[in-house]
């Protein structure tokens, strides 16, 4: 128990306190007045469900991420992570299967140990609400898909990772930097066209009123996309979404077939010019490259941490290994870790506020606050939530905050 062991147990214990700290000041701020220009978005009956909903939820997570600490703090100190890899050592040395092995198996732990949690959210709080259209098979599939394409992929990009460790060490962390920075742009171009539809159905955007309505606001902006997709959203939930996916020749529009079937004609025109912004302001890119600096961050001091032995001791071994080090280098990053992820979402409703204003300047601030509205009666979204809470969690501005913003100087 070295002094890596001791900061690793503490800063666990402090980023579960923290967040469930923000958690109950959030779970304080349901069923408070509502701002006055969103109480139009619920009568008193709707509003109560949605208080009920976030309640439920909160709570329920709240119970999840306690077991998740437990079983965490667990792992530590009774030295499971060291047992777990000297087991797979016994069989083979080799550190790209060891490491392979040992990854896989926690990542086998850890998505059968969330699926009761997911199966009460989608089957027990999302049917009470009346959001969950998911059949249990669907459940099932979906399961099974997410497992195998992540073993995929991970012992993919995880094996030529422990390969440059083992045989690159002196530039190990550029070269690793490299090819997740590859991955990354390759993910963004194609992650729409080519997982997407592992499980959803995408289909063009038919001829007719929206497709036109559409076009004529590109011809006005001089902004012009071919690939205007719809996914079958409705088969999983009934909730709303829109987003462009893609660079370059790559890029498309995706809209949930729960969006067109939620919002009228120019209200999904009001959505897409907002969408529209995000590209032509290339927010798409600055978060990519945002991504990538921060990719290349961790990289480096990966590389200086797994040199420091005492990292991998933390964990109970006495041998220093890329697996062991990786898993006390991700705990020991965490106050770090916190800070990116804050810039990150500060950084996000800036570019939301930003494609609010052109969708307002472009086309009509209107059409765009009653499908705002909707959206959030739709999801039952929390029109209060903790300032302390949104500020760390939330990556784009409250319904409240952005009306406001559309509504000034008008």
């Amino acid at each position: 128990m070295n002094i890596y062991f001791y900061i690793i147990i503490v800063l666990v214990t402090v980023e579960f306190a923290l967040t469930k700290y923000l958690s109950y000041l959030n779970i304080g701020y349901f069923g408070r007045k509502v701002p006055d220009n969103v109480s139009d978005v619920y009568d008193e009956e709707k509003y109560k469900k949605s208080v009920q909903y976030d309640k439920t939820k909160a709570k329920f997570w709240l119970l999840v991420s306690t077991v998740s600490f437990w079983v965490m703090f667990a792992f530590l100190v009774f030295w499971v992570f060291w047992y777990l890899s000297d087991f797979i050592g016994t069989y083979s040395q080799n550190p790209i299967v060891w490491g392979l092995l040992f990854f896989w198996v926690l990542m086998l732990f850890q998505t059968l140990a969330g699926i009761p949690s997911s199966y009460y959210s989608t089957f027990v709080i999302e049917e009470k609400f009346w959001f969950n259209k998911m059949t249990k098979k669907l459940f099932v599939l979906d399961t099974i898909k997410w497992l195998l394409l992540s073993a995929a992929l991970g012992a993919a990009v995880l094996s030529l990772i422990i390969w440059l460790y083992s045989y690159f060490w002196d530039r190990f962390w550029l070269y690793a930097w490299a090819l997740v920075t590859t991955l990354s742009i390759f993910m963004m171009m194609f992650y729409s066209s080519v997982i997407v539809p592992i499980f959803n159905k995408q289909t063009p955007l038919e001829q007719g009123e929206l497709r036109t309505a559409i076009e004529d606001f590109w011809k006005k902006v001089g902004f012009k996309i071919d690939n205007i997709f719809v996914i079958d959203g409705s088969k999983r939930s009934t909730k709303s979404n829109a987003y462009f996916a893609g660079i370059g020749p790559k890029k498309r529009i995706v809209l949930y077939d729960t969006l067109i079937a939620d919002l009228t004609t120019q209200e999904l025109v009001a959505v897409l010019a907002h969408e529209i912004w995000h590209y032509k302001r290339k927010h798409t890119f600055q978060m990519l490259a945002f991504s990538v600096i921060q990719t290349g961050f961790i990289f480096f001091i990966l590389w200086k941490a797994l040199s420091i032995p005492e990292i991998s001791y933390a964990l109970g071994t006495s041998n220093a290994n890329f697996h062991l080090g990786v898993i006390a280098f991700g705990i020991l990053f965490t106050p770090i870790s916190i800070i990116l992820w804050i810039f990150g979402n500060i950084l996000s409703r800036k570019n939301e506020y930003e494609a609010d204003a052109y969708a307002k300047e472009h086309y009509n601030s209107d059409k765009l606050v009653s499908a705002l509205k909707k959206l959030s009666k739709n999801n039952l979204s929390n029109l209060t939530p903790h300032p302390a809470y949104e500020f760390f969690h939330y990556s784009h501005p409250n319904i409240s905050k952005r009306i406001s913003a559309l509504e000034a100087k008008k």
